[in-house]
């Protein structure tokens, strides 16, 4: 069984498990990730991302899932590296079905508009403003997968 630092990790429920700021657990084979960081100046490093990752892989648990991504909220900003990581991790690369990208501001499509072209073009993804249209397309991009 993979390890997780215990100090950084919590588990709530069976199916939940919180990061710091970050929260990520499994609905109806829809994998959400919900980011609720205040600090403007926020950089996520590649040590957090590798974190993040071996949440998702356990949470997944082999299983490919569309990703909700809850991002209203959320400040900071991933480092090249961080961004190469997550766009590359094979680990992802085999469970994300698609990506909804829940948000409240325009910079935050933009960063995601400009992360999606730059690090990461070949997963389907789309942005929402409400989490209801959101977990729509993910029911809709599972049941296609």
């Amino acid at each position: 069984m993979m390890s997780l630092t215990p100090l950084a990790v919590r588990f709530n429920m069976e199916n939940m498990v919180i990061v710091g700021n970050s929260k990520f657990w499994t609905d109806n084979n829809i994998l959400y990730c919900q980011f609720r960081s205040r600090e403007v100046n926020y950089k996520i490093d590649v040590d957090k991302i590798e974190l993040f990752i071996k949440v998702i892989d356990r949470l997944c648990n082999g299983k490919p899932m569309p990703f909700l991504i809850d991002l209203r909220n959320a400040q900071g900003a991933l480092t090249r590296e961080s961004a190469n990581l997550l766009s590359n991790s094979p680990i992802l690369k085999k469970l994300r079905i698609s990506e909804a990208y829940l948000i409240n501001s325009i910079g935050v499509r933009l960063v995601i508009n400009s992360y999606k072209r730059i690090y990461e073009p070949t997963t389907p993804f789309v942005v929402f403003n409400d989490l209801e249209s959101a977990k729509e397309y993910c029911l809709d991009a599972r049941s296609r997968y």
